[in-house]
């Protein structure tokens, strides 16, 4: 085989047989055809009609199945079936899904299939199986198929050549924009949210009417995205507009609530309308779970009892909560707040992947409405002459009635007799001898000419449209407007169902404003189980405490439940533990491990209670450490907060508040040194600066104090022994210190 890093291409022909090529050159092409592939033929949306080829094959299937609007349902798996068979030779699964989608009223702004059994809902529950569910075109669908059969669009050869597909549909309004599109391609992907038709249309015809127009013009229009659910978008009108000016950008949407008031003073709070693509069991799920795990105290309870619309209720804990401190806590925690990221990411011309401004995308259709608009027309007209030929042929055949009667009675080739005596196309020949004997009665020439007059006068408006430009953008603008009056505003589901809103301005309340204050204490075992008892007990009543076998006491903290407890790992990581939140006092408690991500093989090194503006003296095994503010090492997420950063064998070893000017530290070979806090800088996170020198060992303990109450500690007997006169151990930071006093501890502890 040739070099896999050679890019020369050395094809090497043994007898016609077998090729031999670079791997990087056969992988690139192979890929390349894979990715052009996905995006032009599976994940991207055409601008024209906003539909991937599976959709498009699927409206077209059915459309050859004749299963209008106004008549019967079909099985859901022979519309699969024959959409496979005939057009998209893949998995008849993901084409049943696909159907599906497109039946969603909750998923599809316009529904394009009309689905008879159950199709799934709004909880994320799957459709039936294909074989149990019916379906049908719905109005819209039949809106996008409109003059399939004009010529309105090109058709290609399908995949084994026996058939042939539309290209694009004829698309008779914006449905890239009205129904939104998603997918995910090769190194790229498109996300669209769906918008009102008649808005769009509106759009539309400006556009056409002002070829310039400016966004903010088109904004005016089109205000924003209009999700089949409803609620309500609290995006600021500037960033809707650099969206849809750039193609990309993202739109805030909340769920719609009402409070329903309740005998003796209480209520409740009646969700009507979530955002789009958020499901109904799972937000319910999402937010049990915040109510089990007290993240919101001032919430009781969450019930679902929807029917065919949802209605969520939720439940305070009392009715002196504030309502919406509640329910702007729910949005910040739960999904009745989304962000939905627009990417609008299309196939121009069906060929070429751009993101695209909303401009130009209604731009591209009103392009394609055009041609469309001027391929009918030809069609038509060369129907109409077909036609006017064939009714020519008729009056002349009226007017020598019974000559042609006798030529067709006597002669042995009438046809060319004829063409031969009244100068007719063969055409002409052939209908005139087709004609049935009822048709010879007087009244029918004069129907004749009726229609070659019609035909005379309607083939004289097709010329003039298709050679003014002008006419055809007034037919445009008039069938848009026909389009807007069927599925705009005054129809049954154009009604605007997003409210466009303005976000409240709102103080983010912290969490231990909505926890009732109650004194706790907290006890935490040596192999780390955690539990909070009711109320300060006392040392008597410490000492009754049961613990598991082998285990016993490591920390106990008098708190409350609206505190924040630090948890140090020796992987100098620093966890948050809500007072509120800490497993009761009845049992043994629950390990700390499962409420926080503390790997098995890190220690606890410490654990008090967070006090807001206190500075910590933060210390490694290795005497490294730095002062950080106590603010800076809470952590939001159950992973924690790293904050000293240690190696190998080294851990997290003091963590102490900073309450003096100057801090003491012992190493393992009993040298004390003192220098001024002064020296140590500040940081959020890092492994520090070196503290003391030392030739074996590393650090033992370190203290902060103030240098004119001098530095205490505990004598071997018990005593509290102080040092006033420190100038032998005072020197420059990371210097080796001298030995510690006399009677200072045996085991290095300040």
């Amino acid at each position: 085989m040739a070099d896999l890093t050679d890019d020369t291409d050395t094809p090497e022909d043994d007898d016609g047989l077998t090729v031999t090529e670079t791997l990087r050159r056969a992988l690139g092409e192979r890929y390349l055809n894979y990715a052009l592939s996905t995006i032009m033929h599976r994940a991207l949306p055409d601008a024209r009609d906003g539909l991937k080829p599976v959709h498009r094959r699927i409206l077209y299937a059915m459309s050859r199945l004749k299963l209008s609007s106004t008549g019967g349902f079909l099985k859901s798996a022979k519309i699969s079936g024959d959409t496979m068979g005939d057009f998209h030779p893949h998995g008849d699964a993901a084409i049943y899904d696909a159907m599906a989608r497109l039946a969603q009223d909750f998923n599809v702004r316009y529904p394009m299939v009309d689905g008879q059994g159950n199709f799934g809902n709004i909880d994320g529950d799957n459709p039936a199986a294909s074989r149990y569910t019916e379906a049908r075109m719905t109005a819209v669908a039949e809106a996008m198929l409109v003059g399939l059969s004009e010529d309105a669009v090109d058709f290609r050869d399908n995949y084994d050549g026996r058939l042939t597909e539309p290209v694009v549909l004829p698309a008779t309004f914006p449905n890239l924009l009205a129904n939104g599109s998603s997918g995910i391609a090769v190194g790229m992907a498109t996300n669209i949210p769906p918008h009102n038709i008649g808005e769009l249309c509106a759009a539309a015809i400006h556009l056409i009417k002002t070829p310039n127009a400016r966004d903010e013009t088109l904004l005016d229009f089109v205000p924003g995205p209009d999700f089949p659910t409803g609620g309500i978008l609290v995006e600021p009108r500037e960033n809707i507009l650099e969206a849809y000016r750039t193609g990309r950008g993202s739109f805030r949407t909340r769920a719609r609530w009402e409070v329903e008031e309740l005998p003796r003073g209480q209520w409740q709070i009646i969700v009507t309308e979530i955002p789009y693509q958020v499901q109904k069991s799972k937000l319910i799920e999402k937010i049990a779970e915040l109510i089990n795990a007290k993240r919101i105290p001032i919430l009781a309870d969450v019930r679902d009892e929807s029917a065919e619309d949802i209605r969520i209720v939720l439940e305070p804990r009392a009715k002196t909560v504030d309502q919406t401190v509640l329910m702007e806590t729910l949005f910040r925690l739960s999904d009745l707040e989304t962000r939905f990221s627009m990417n609008m990411n299309v196939l121009i011309d069906g060929r070429t992947p751009k993101v695209c401004s909303m401009k130009e995308v209604l731009r591209a259709f009103i392009d394609h409405r055009r041609e469309v608009l001027i391929r009918r027309s030809n069609y038509r007209l060369g129907k109409i002459d077909a036609r006017l030929e064939v009714l020519e042929g008729y009056i002349i055949a009226f007017l020598n009635l019974d000559r042609v009667i006798e030529i067709i009675r006597y002669e042995d080739e009438p046809k060319a007799m004829m063409i031969a005596e009244f100068t007719l196309t063969d055409v002409q020949a052939e209908a005139i001898l087709n004609m049935r004997l009822r048709s010879l009665r007087k009244l029918e020439e004069m129907e004749l000419r009726t229609e070659r007059d019609a035909l005379q006068q309607e083939r004289a408006g097709l010329e003039e449209l298709v050679a003014s430009e002008d006419l055809q953008w007034r037919r445009i603008i008039e069938q848009l407007r026909e389009v807007r009056k069927e599925f705009g505003k005054n129809s049954d589901f154009g009604t605007r169902r997003t409210e466009l809103a303005d976000a409240p301005d709102f103080e983010e309340v912290p969490i231990e404003a909505m926890i009732e204050k109650e004194p706790i204490t907290v006890v935490c075992s040596k192999m780390g189980w955690i539990r909070a008892l009711k109320g300060h007990i006392t040392p008597e009543q410490q000492t009754k405490l049961k613990f598991k076998d082998g285990d016993e006491p490591r920390f106990m903290l008098h708190a409350e439940t609206t505190d924040k407890l630090l948890l140090l790992g020796s992987n100098g990581r620093f966890y948050t533990l809500m007072g509120s939140t800490l497993p009761g006092g009845r049992g043994m408690g629950e390990p700390v491990r499962l409420m926080v991500d503390l790997p098995n093989e890190t220690e606890m090194m410490d654990l008090f209670i967070h006090q807001q503006g206190r500075k910590l003296l933060m210390a490694s095994s290795a005497g490294d450490g730095f002062i950080v503010a106590e603010n800076d090492v809470i952590a939001q997420t159950r992973s924690g907060k790293q904050v000293l950063n240690v190696k190998e064998d080294i851990q997290a070893l003091v963590c102490i508040s900073v309450v003096g000017d100057h801090i003491a530290c012992v190493g393992e070979n009993r040298k004390v040194l003192v220098f001024p806090v002064s020296e140590l800088p500040e940081m959020g996170r890092g492994k520090g600066v070196r503290l003391q020198k030392y030739k074996d060992g590393g650090l033992n303990d370190a203290i902060t104090f103030n240098l004119v109450e001098g530095l205490s500690w505990l004598d071997p007997a018990g005593r509290t022994r102080t040092e006033m006169e420190l100038a032998e151990w005072m020197g420059k930071r990371a210097s080796a210190g001298r030995m510690a006093p006399r009677g200072f501890p045996r085991n290095n502890k300040f």
